[in-house]
């Protein structure tokens, strides 16, 4: 797969509920113990993609795939020019990841990350 699918994320009003769900129904292992509460995922015996289960700043609920790329802004750019909208701008989270995200033609949020982690 050229652009594998890296990360997934579950957002909606209540991080620890939605947390505490995951990990009950899959037996999932989640991580929370970060200052921005977000509910680590990691893949499990190297199957499957890594994830995050959070709450949402503005109270909505949602769920993004997002796919890793070679080149963040070139993937903008042939996104909108396919018809998809920017809705987060390349963003990057110290130490963590360097990301955007767009919503498709239909709506469908779906975002893109960096192959390469950044630095501080």
């Amino acid at each position: 797969m050229p652009n594998p699918i890296t990360h997934f994320e579950i957002i909606g009003k209540d991080a620890k509920k939605l947390q505490d769900f995951y990990a009950q129904l899959f037996g999932w292992n989640v991580d929370a113990a970060n200052p921005m509460n977000y509910g680590i995922v990691e893949a499990q015996d190297g199957k499957g993609t890594g994830g995050g289960i959070s709450a949402s700043p503005d109270g909505s609920s949602y769920v993004t795939i997002y796919v890793e790329v070679d080149d963040l802004q070139a993937y903008l750019d042939k996104a909108v020019s396919l018809g998809a909208k920017v809705v987060m701008p390349i963003t990057t989270i110290p130490e963590m990841v360097t990301f955007a995200q767009i919503t498709d033609p239909e709506g469908h949020l779906i975002g893109v990350m960096a192959a390469e982690t950044p630095h501080a």
